[in-house]
């Protein structure tokens, strides 16, 4: 329930604070003065785009403040929890704030809030029905929509069209994959006679084959040359050895650790060096005596390393980025492979299709079963707006073709109307008048907004220039509907008729002032001055104590 509407700078309006009643509030005015302002605040607040034309002539920015009552509102308190936001309050906060260079802000319980949040969250508070409803009326679509929104099987007609998609995606793929077969195989060959040369080279890692074909190449001079090392380290002969010369610098220095720290230190050094000389010796004494290595092995070496050169030239690529290169290759050619074939997804169109069959004929049976009562609903509530003879059927046509079905399911769906007795029902776009779409379609929305049950989670309606095309006893039966809808929900409507006015719970009236800047007030009217608005509105610019004896009278005739 929306408690307050603050607006700061905000097109005509300077500052104001409007407090929102319960029930049916209704704002009235002259045409021009700003009554359509207050919506389009409510709008903003509820996550529609700004224009920076909304920011009053001189301002640097608007601000708009909406603050909402939702104690007891389990969907809103669900929502907060799912975006994980904390409610310390039973009460909803939301700021919008327009730059007069075209940037705005959001700001929800004083956190900054994403407009695709806002907007989430403000369909939950504020339900806005535009002028413009009788004109959604004549669109197929917009019927298919009230009709399973009426009868609770939104859900249902949701997964049907959701089936619909996944068939649709399934059978562009299959149309994809047709279209790349032919390409697809010659991929597929190109990449398997690349890879049939080099799949030895992939088994191995040639860096290392490299090297060890560097070092088998040369592992006679490299074992002589072990010898000798071996020989400077370590030797029987009378030729000085690193051991032996080791061995005296290690005495030298142990003779005079007790004269001198330094030398005891160096003697601890020297005798590490001697143990890992000893490991260096026993490291080049296998080496000089292996055996040498099998022919086979260095043949072997030999032939990939010479695949290596020649697949090199060949691809213009170093053997080591080749190697890198194929395993892409391989990757490729097995993505290739395993994309479905066109027998498997054959398969999957015709599973995806059955399923859509079974839910749209489970859609059909529920629309068929559920709109007689709907349109008994519909009627029973136009034959007091002046259509005593009103009388609506909907009619179900299966499509010709299955080629037609779509993601509404396989039957067109027309609601028809008469409004006159002996005359045949009709689709709508052809007999009914506008001041008929008119009631039609504010009908339709009244129905819309109380057919849900669950009263907690109902939010604000909001009605746009509710009484086009109506007048007279119609008009007051108009305010008798939205007042009763009142007692249940809260509700905000701009009028221009005095007995639809006279029926609110609140009434809010908007003037246009012309001081130095022009700029729209709002009045809460009670009393007199509510009489005199309802007499100006009845009578026109001269009120008159006729005028104003009417307006009473609109008054004593409203019902509680």
């Amino acid at each position: 329930m929306l408690l307050s509407l603050t607006l700061s700078q905000f097109a005509l309006i300077a500052e104001h604070e409007l407090n929102v009643a319960d029930g049916f509030n209704v704002i009235t005015g002259e045409t021009g003065a700003g009554k359509s302002l207050l919506l389009d605040a409510l709008s903003l607040c509820a996550g529609e785009r700004a224009d920076s034309a909304m920011v009053r002539h001189g301002a640097a920015h608007a601000d708009i403040y909406a603050q909402f009552d939702i104690k007891d509102n389990a969907v809103v308190n669900n929502w907060f929890a799912a975006h994980e936001r904390t409610l310390a309050e039973p009460e909803v906060l939301i700021r919008r704030q327009l730059s007069s260079s075209g940037r705005s802000k959001a700001w929800l319980n004083g956190l900054p809030v994403s407009l695709a949040e806002l907007k989430s969250l403000g369909a939950l508070l504020v339900n806005i029905h535009s002028q413009h409803a009788q004109q959604a009326l004549l669109k197929p679509q917009f019927v298919v929509q009230w009709l399973d929104a009426m009868a609770q099987i939104t859900p249902l007609a949701l997964q049907t069209a959701t089936s619909y998609q996944q068939y649709q995606q399934l059978k562009r793929r299959a149309d994809d994959l047709a279209s790349r077969e032919a390409q697809r195989q010659d991929r597929m060959q190109l990449l398997q006679s690349q890879l049939a040369d080099i799949v030895p080279l992939l088994a191995v890692d040639y860096r290392e084959i490299e090297a060890e074909h560097e070092e088998l190449s040369n592992i006679e001079a490299l074992m002589q040359e072990a010898s000798h090392g071996l020989h400077l380290l370590d030797n029987d002969s009378d030729e000085p050895d690193v051991m032996t010369l080791l061995g005296q610098a290690i005495k030298l220095c142990d003779h005079q650790i007790e004269v001198s720290q330094t030398f005891g230190q160096v003697s601890e050094q020297l005798h590490l060096a001697q143990q890992q000389i000893t490991e260096v010796t026993a490291l080049l004494s296998d080496y000089a005596e292996q055996q040498l290595p099998d022919p086979e092995r260095l043949q072997e070496l030999d032939s990939l390393i010479s695949l290596g050169h020649r697949l090199s030239r060949k691809h213009s690529l170093p053997a080591g980025d080749l190697i890198n290169e194929a395993k892409g290759w391989q990757q490729q050619l097995a993505q290739l492979e395993n994309e479905p074939s066109s027998d498997a997804l054959a398969a999957q169109i015709d599973e995806a299709w059955q399923n859509y069959l079974t839910l749209t004929q489970q859609l059909h049976e529920a629309r068929s079963q559920a709109a007689p009562t709907i349109c008994e609903q519909l009627v029973a509530q136009l034959q007091p707006l002046a259509l005593p003879n009103a009388r609506c059927e909907f009619v179900f046509s299966k499509k010709a073709d299955s080629a037609h079905y779509n993601a509404q399911g396989c039957y067109d769906i027309d609601l028809l109307f008469s409004a006159n007795v002996g005359m045949p029902l009709q689709p709508l776009y052809k007999i009914a008048s506008g001041g008929e779409l008119s009631r039609m379609a504010l009908v339709m929305q009244v129905l819309q907004a109380t057919s849900s049950d669950n009263n907690a989670a109902k939010p604000m309606l909001v009605f746009d220039e509710v009484d086009v095309g109506i007048s007279g006893g119609t008009a007051q039966v108009v305010g008798e509907l939205l007042r009763t809808l009142g007692h249940t929900q809260q509700l905000l409507a701009i009028t221009h008729q005095a007995q639809v006015a006279a029926q609110a719970h609140q009434h809010i009236l908007v003037q246009k002032h012309h001081h130095k800047q022009t700029q729209s007030e709002m009045f809460i009217l009670t009393d007199s001055a509510q009489i005199d608005e309802l007499a100006r509105m009845s009578g026109g610019v001269t009120i008159t104590e006729v005028t104003r004896e009417h307006a009473r009278s609109l008054l004593t005739d409203v019902k509680i």
